[in-house]
């Protein structure tokens, strides 16, 4: 990328990575890492910190390789109940846990797009910057509704402590002149 353009280096949470291992593949409930988590606590928690720790030098030589962000995704963070998430979770879909994310030490959160803008920044006491949250089925509008939308978006985060992105990962059956008109809204984007 010869320095030109930011790199993110990104690793699942370890709550989504324990869904996974104890539920052996995706999964609508994840039941049976529910189960696992609800019926051993004391093994959950020990495999979470083992993943956890993974992770951790995981992201340490993504670091090392040049990376110049790294982002954990927690893409069944939602499936938790905000007790069960407070124990065991941090993630997509846990808008009730803006707050406590806020004071992680993290330099930013991502937003999905179950949280508006407007309760995003008072959930997290403004203080923080913030990234997202355009829903990424959205990229099948078409290229004018996505333009519109991005806009919309981005003026009602502002542009001081935001960064552009979705609220999750790309969708593999998106067109690729919709995202060419998500990243163009971005690059054309003025106040008015």
């Amino acid at each position: 990328l010869n320095d030109e353009v930011p790199l993110i280096g990104f690793a699942g949470s370890p709550w989504t990575i324990l869904c996974y291992c104890v539920q052996g593949q995706g999964s609508k409930t994840f039941d049976k890492a529910k189960e696992f988590c609800f019926t051993q606590p004391l093994a959950a928690h020990q495999l979470l910190q083992k993943i956890t720790d993974t992770t951790i030098a995981y992201l340490k030589a993504k670091v090392t390789a040049g990376v110049n962000a790294v982002q954990v995704f927690d893409s069944w963070g939602g499936m938790l109940s905000p007790t069960d998430y407070s124990e065991f979770s941090f993630g997509k879909g846990c808008w009730f846990a803006l707050g406590d994310m806020a004071k992680s030490g993290a330099a930013a959160l991502g937003v999905d797009w179950t949280c508006s803008a407007r309760n995003a920044r008072y959930l997290t006491g403004g203080n923080i910057t913030l990234q997202g949250n355009f829903d990424p089925a959205r990229l099948l509008s078409p290229p004018a509704d996505i333009k519109r939308m991005v806009t919309q978006m981005i003026n009602e985060f502002g542009k001081d402590k935001y960064v552009v992105n979705l609220g999750h990962g790309i969708l593999p059956n998106i067109p690729v002149e919709n995202a060419k008109a998500f990243i163009d809204a971005v690059k054309e984007y003025k106040t008015s």
